[in-house]
């Protein structure tokens, strides 16, 4: 682990640019979190439902569903600093939308605005994931992939954590307002980035629908990176449950804290799962077997959540699954960055995220209407369950994938 350490900081202090870009990551998941967990406990209160929660949860990422093939395309065809700096703005005006939801008839303004946000962050999530192996050289590109993947699971603690507490002592719109400034400096420190972001654009820019259907037909002619744009999906189907932590948190009588601290161990999960397997990015052969365990892990441990008696081990086993979660994410980003060349990286990983998003969203819409009307633990129990069967088909239609051979493209090559 002392290694692993030394190895982080060696990345970090030798690439400012990198440097740059993850710092304002670090702002835009904390900030996005510091904002969505308050509006969460906001709804709740001001309907009495947990319908809204699960609308704002969906509009998010149904929105990203819809918008990620395009903005693959734009990642891959417009300047990428440009668009993070772009979306970091927009991000801002999503964020003071808020700032209006007072009362149960504009509840339905929640939503809206999380939709924008997600608009937002459908295109600065490709650009930024195409971008990252530009910043650093490959020896250290596996290093730089379990930082960046820790970025979004660390500040979910923080964000998660601290939006749940500042809500209960200073109320939402305060959280709103705070957001508001920190995707600011996010954009202050992606517009400092001086290194450019990807090789040699096409002096003719390929029409959208065209190129997304050149990055269609890459992925179908490759089975392993077909295997690898679909394993998100995994957890995507069972995310809905996501939506029931206000909830849970209400019935273990914790209140927006509970919330805020649900999420945050979904983070701590996320974050600690890309750092424990690590080592499975150096091994080809563990690659699809582990990719496989994760998801398993995830629905084990949400069926734990499920029959759980006490507060503290839920939020154990909520860190359990989300370890596996975000180390299953991780490893599939990795490896997508090293089988897909640089010209078509930002199109697949729009795909990527897209069929992802999608799960996700469905779940979240299924559970939408479910939350009010079905017992919570046999609802959290049927996502769980989703989640293992998806990864028992998935890995028996991919086994032979890991015995496939290296390929010869990675980041670069085209």
């Amino acid at each position: 682990m002392s290694l692993y350490v030394l190895s982080v900081v060696s990345v970090l202090t030798r690439h400012r640019d990198f440097r740059r870009l993850f710092g304002a990551e670090l702002v835009v998941f904390g900030g996005d979190w510091f904002a969505v967990i308050p509006l969460m406990a906001l709804l709740l209160d001001l309907t009495g439902r947990g319908l809204w929660g699960s609308l704002a949860l969906a509009a998010d990422t149904a929105v990203l569903a819809l918008l990620l093939p395009y903005a693959g395309t734009v990642a891959d065809r417009l300047d990428r600093r440009k668009i993070l700096v772009t979306t970091s703005l927009v991000a801002v005006l999503a964020v003071v939308v808020l700032l209006a939801v007072r009362s149960p008839g504009v509840a339905w303004l929640g939503p809206v605005a999380i939709g924008i946000l997600g608009a937002a962050k459908a295109f600065y999530t490709p650009a930024a994931l195409a971008a990252l192996p530009n910043l650093v050289p490959r020896e250290d590109l596996s290093t730089a992939n379990a930082i960046a993947g820790s970025a979004w699971g660390t500040m979910l603690v923080l964000g998660a954590s601290l939006g749940g507490v500042m809500t209960a002592l200073v109320g939402p719109y305060v959280c709103f307002l705070i957001t508001a400034v920190c995707l600011l400096a996010a954009t202050y420190l992606v517009w400092r980035v001086r290194t450019p972001m990807q090789g040699d654009r096409p002096a003719e820019p390929t029409p959208p629908l065209r190129a997304l259907r050149e990055a269609l037909g890459y992925i179908r002619q490759r089975p392993r990176v077909l295997s690898l744009v679909t394993v998100k999906s995994a957890v995507g189907v069972g995310n809905g449950l996501l939506a029931t932590f206000p909830l849970l948190a209400a019935a273990f009588a914790a209140g927006p804290i509970g919330t805020g601290l649900l999420f945050a161990a979904r983070g701590l999960g996320a974050l600690v799962g890309p750092l424990l397997l690590r080592r499975v990015l150096t091994h080809r052969s563990w690659l699809l077997p582990g990719l496989a365990v994760s998801m398993a892990g995830y629905g084990l441990a949400y069926l734990g959540v499920a029959a759980s008696p006490w507060f503290a081990l839920t939020l154990v086993l909520v860190t359990v699954a989300h370890l596996a979660g975000g180390g299953n994410w991780t490893m599939s980003n990795y490896a997508l960055q090293l089988e897909v060349p640089d010209a078509l990286r930002g199109r697949v990983f729009a795909t990527d995220m897209m069929i992802a998003t999608l799960a996700i969203s469905v779940s979240l819409l299924v559970v939408g209407v479910l939350v009010d009307v079905l017992e919570l633990r046999v609802l959290i129990a049927c996502c769980a369950s989703a989640t293992l069967l998806y990864a028992i088909g998935w890995r028996i239609a991919t086994r032979k994938q890991s015995r496939a051979p290296v390929p010869v493209s990675g980041p670069g090559v085209s």
